[in-house]
């Protein structure tokens, strides 16, 4: 039985009509290269509105180059970033931020469902500088989190106004933002709160595969296209990972879709028979499922994967639909 991937991952997911409409507009003529272009300028306009911020914004081909970028910014080799121990920096990277930061450090912090405790950030911020480790110089923080949590406006401003007060930058990946804005996040908060770089997730929430690098410390964008281009992330047609942008945030399509996949989400647990292991706030499910159920699942053609802490997870996208989900749940309750 072939497989399906409809809640594998939101990646696994077709672009939205939107972003890919937008490229094919985009396609016409000629026009400037590695971001010069008139295109670039509109999406990077639409995404300052989108946050109301005053920044500079740079679009790239790959999350973990953003993270990675962000981070190698934020921080020198000898130096460290703190983050949530499951955060995707931490796990799921390659140990990218270290490589583009030549050496700089992750400390992984504790916190229930992927939501940093202010309590083990207090203690590493506490900790003293001594020579014979990489002291904390950024805090990296994730919203939507790991495990489809939320951040509310007061819970982050509490982290970053705690990294801020020692001197911290505070980088953000917002791989699935879109989703936190859509479960209740205000978006114009990140600038307020005092965000120095934020990764724009646009791949998760419906483009082909493109991020915005929002650079709030305009400090920091000295020299960044330089920092792109030797990593390989200043496309020379910069205006086709733009375009999807543009597509996806004239008529608010990047939200609304990503209110869909919230929806789904909630559908898929409500009518769920295995136990629910993180609360449900965004566009994914994490259960309790044992090795022989899971096999079964597997043998009815759907993937899903165990994810750190044990629980499966099953993620849905702006595409998932209402009959795709009610048939996984029969299929779950079957088994």
């Amino acid at each position: 039985m072939a497989q399906r991937y409809d809640f594998a991952s939101d990646n696994t997911a077709p672009a939205a009509p939107e972003a890919i409409e937008a490229i094919v507009k985009a396609n016409a003529g000629f026009a400037p290269g590695y971001g010069a272009d008139p295109v670039t300028a509109r999406a990077a306009d639409l995404v300052r509105g989108l946050l109301d911020v005053d920044a500079e914004i740079r679009f790239v081909s790959s999350g973990t180059a953003a993270n990675a970028m962000s981070l190698a910014a934020l921080c020198r080799p000898f130096e460290a970033v703190l983050a949530h121990e499951h955060a995707h920096v931490c796990t799921d990277e390659t140990g990218a931020p270290g490589l583009f930061g030549h050496g700089l450090g992750l400390v992984g912090l504790s916190g229930a469902s992927g939501r940093i405790d202010p309590r083990p950030l207090a203690r590493a911020l506490a900790e003293p500088d001594v020579s014979h480790r990489q002291a904390p110089a950024a805090l990296s923080l994730t919203n939507a989190t790991e495990y489809g949590t939320v951040y509310r406006e007061g819970e982050l401003g509490v982290l970053v106004h705690m990294a801020r007060a020692a001197g911290l930058g505070v980088h953000l990946d917002g791989a699935r933002l879109a989703n936190a804005a859509a479960a209740g996040f205000d978006l114009k908060a990140i600038g307020r709160m005092g965000v120095d770089l934020l990764v724009l997730g646009g791949t998760k929430a419906g483009m082909p595969p493109t991020e915005a690098m929002v650079i709030l410390d305009r400090g920091l964008a000295r020299r960044f296209d330089a920092r792109l281009k030797q990593a390989g992330q200043l496309p020379s047609k910069g205006r086709f990972h733009a375009a999807p942008f543009i597509g996806m945030l004239e008529d608010g399509a990047f939200v609304r879709h990503a209110a869909h996949a919230n929806a789904m989400a909630g559908r898929l647990a409500a009518a769920m028979p295995f136990p629910i292991t993180h609360p449900v706030e965004a566009n994914a499910v994490f259960v309790e499922i044992d090795d022989a159920s899971l096999d079964r699942l597997h043998a009815a053609g759907w993937f899903a994967y165990r994810f750190l802490d044990g629980s499966v997870r099953f993620m849905c996208s702006w595409a998932t639909t209402r009959e795709a989900v009610d048939s996984l749940t029969e299929d779950l309750q079957r088994l």
